[in-house]
């Protein structure tokens, strides 16, 4: 590459001037043409099964890098600290009594589960266990529920008998047993992400169980776009059937529903959304609710909240926490699917079936 630069093509500036600019311009051609193309890193994926649902991750490093056996190994010990279906985990202990330490995972997972349960006056709860079993939607034996069954239940519910003390859980009544579910595979979202921040991925999306965090953007060069499934009772298959797209960078999503999670009984449908107040599933009109938070964790519990609490009170808690966005979808008086969207999240939808 050459440049020609003539006295006249500088009519205004002195020679001295002229040669200066032509060497800065010689130097910015050398310095352009020796420079190392920045080299793109590669997208590369891992799948598999895992807390009894399947998980999908993306992610960009710079080589070609098979991180399967590291993820796969990270959800296997996450099980080991938070399932209530394997028998030997952390969580399992606990609601046995056995007297045992609890993890680091364990324990993030407990103390937000307070903070949430504070945050939503008490309808957050991760006591419900008792209840959980007794309805027919935990590991245990589903019983034949009536009110008095369920008044002795609530008398093991609430976050206010239990604490965490020493790194031990510490019970009021050793009846108390606890159930993670509705935090748990968000966090297990996070914990993954947090993997991936250590090996300097900056681009990624994690999806576990409909439960997501992304990061950057995807192998196009694009803002990731994720669907929110249209809650209709029958829909099974995440992503089949959409009411939604979102743009999601930087940003965790997590959606509860009850039209995947329940059971009909004498023409009724009861839900796996219990309300610990009560000790029974809720009803009300909201079908599903979509929370996007800066992590998977919060939107995660703050989606639970809102389907226990229902349409207007998930409004009023959703206006102390600005921090939260929200795609409700409910139905009103005529069985017509209704939206609530925050203001951030009208911002990030960019297609409505």
């Amino acid at each position: 590459m050459s440049v020609i630069l003539t006295e006249n093509y500088f009519p205004n500036i002195s020679l001295m001037r002229k040669i200066s600019f032509y060497l800065l311009i010689v130097s910015l051609l050398v310095f352009a043409a020796c420079k190392a193309p920045v080299k793109k890193g590669v997208y590369s994926k891992a799948a598999g099964f895992a807390q009894g649902t399947t998980y999908h991750i993306t992610y960009e490093l710079p080589e070609m890098t098979d991180l399967q056996p590291s993820i796969d190994s990270i959800l296997n010990a996450f099980d080991f600290s938070l399932s209530s279906y394997d028998t030997n985990s952390v969580l399992s202990k606990i609601n046995r009594n056995e007297d045992v330490i609890v993890d680091e995972m364990f324990a993030v997972v407990f103390k937000k589960s307070y903070e949430v349960f504070t945050a939503s006056d008490g309808i957050f709860d991760i006591t419900v266990m008792p209840l959980v079993n007794a309805w027919g939607f935990g590991p245990g034996t589903r019983e034949n529920v009536n009110e008095i069954n369920i008044d002795s239940l609530l008398e093991f519910v609430g976050m206010e008998k239990v604490k965490l003390q020493n790194n031990k859980v510490v019970k009021s009544d050793p009846r108390i047993q606890l159930d993670v579910n509705a935090i748990a595979q968000g966090y297990s979202v996070d914990v993954v992400s947090g993997f991936l921040d250590s090996l300097g991925s900056q681009n990624y999306l994690v999806e576990i169980g409909g439960e997501i965090r992304a990061m950057g953007v995807n192998p196009s060069g694009n803002i990731w776009r994720v669907g929110i499934d249209k809650p209709e009772f029958g829909n099974m298959i995440p992503g089949a059937e959409l009411e939604a797209i979102v743009e999601l960078s930087n940003k965790s999503l997590a959606t509860s529903g009850n039209y995947r999670k329940y059971y009909e009984e004498n023409g009724v449908k009861y839900t796996h959304s219990i309300d610990p107040k009560t000790g029974y599933p809720a009803q009300h009109s909201l079908l599903s609710a979509t929370i996007i938070a800066d992590d998977c964790i919060s939107a995660d519990a703050y989606a639970t909240v809102c389907m226990v609490a229902g349409l207007s009170k998930s409004i009023e808690i959703l206006d102390e926490h600005p921090e939260l966005d929200a795609y409700l979808i409910y139905g009103d008086e005529a069985g017509v699917y209704q939206l609530f969207l925050s203001s951030g999240m009208k911002k990030m939808i960019t297609e409505q079936k």
